[in-house]
């Protein structure tokens, strides 16, 4: 299964064999690939509790061929831990994740230690473990982008104190408290809403 968000809202790539775990529409993969303004004018226009899922069989190479017309873009970021608060930052008037595109060669672990030292002006904090992959779908300078986004948990045991990287459109950098992220869920994107909820699940 491969799930990519496109103006926020969730398309499923699925084989057969996932049916019962999915609900909503299903739509075949050939009318998937030969009408793809008209299935993303579908995705936009349903209500946000129908869920679009393209049946496969093969759903990577499906979604693969979906978004071949697509420039290609990889990053990396994640949680930081620190005693029993989480780091987020607020980025053009929304939550987030601090995260950034990976350079060349550059692995996703490397890449997202120097994101978030970057963006949030923290150093000396160890990674944990891998929470999830994302993908999303945006443009960038008229060019149609998928992003593919890895996502790590880490820990920090420095002081609490950084500066955002206002460059970035980052204005804020917040520790926060598990019992606060259903006020960061409530205005936040819906990617890093599946990372929040894969990381505390």
């Amino acid at each position: 299964m491969y799930k990519v968000f496109i103006q926020n809202r969730p398309i499923f790539f699925i084989s057969e064999k996932e049916i019962k775990k999915h609900h909503g529409i299903f739509v075949h993969e050939k009318f998937a690939i030969t009408d793809q303004v008209g299935l993303t004018d579908l995705l936009t226009s349903l209500p946000t509790s129908i869920f679009l899922n393209i049946l496969c069989e093969k759903p990577q190479e499906t979604m693969e061929l979906f978004f071949e017309n697509h420039q290609k873009v990889e990053a990396a970021g994640g949680i930081v831990k620190r005693k029993e608060k989480y780091l987020f930052i607020k980025r053009n008037g929304l939550w987030d994740i601090p995260k950034g595109k990976l350079e060349n060669n550059e692995t996703p672990e490397t890449g997202a230690l120097r994101e978030i030292e970057e963006e949030c002006g923290i150093s000396n904090f160890n990674i944990d473990k891998h929470i999830i992959t994302t993908y999303h779908t945006y443009e960038y300078k008229g060019v149609p982008t998928l992003k593919k986004t890895y996502w790590f948990s880490f820990k920090y045991e420095g002081p609490k104190k950084g500066t955002p990287q206002l460059e970035e459109g980052i204005t804020k950098i917040a520790w926060k408290k598990k019992e606060e992220m259903n006020k960061i869920l409530e205005n936040t994107y819906a990617s890093i809403a599946d990372v929040i909820h894969a990381y505390f699940i």
